[in-house]
């Protein structure tokens, strides 16, 4: 039973790994590409752009009523 509890104790280490090198591999090249300032520019616009839409779709399925 302990060897049971010893490989399920791995799984969430495997799942930040994984998570980890997922966002490694999309900012990879987003960081390199924003050494020009135009592009880098964009990039933060585009993700205050990303951010301000998941915030207010978050608050429109959270608050429903308030939208109105």
């Amino acid at each position: 039973m302990g060897e049971f509890f010893s490989n399920v104790s791995r799984y969430p280490k495997y799942l930040i790994t994984i998570i980890l090198g997922i966002f490694t591999a999309f900012l990879q090249p987003l960081i390199r590409r924003s050494k020009n300032p135009l592009t880098a520019i964009a990039l933060i616009a585009a993700f205050i752009s990303a951010a301000m839409t998941l915030y207010f779709v978050v608050k429109a399925m959270v608050f429903p009523s308030s939208m109105i």
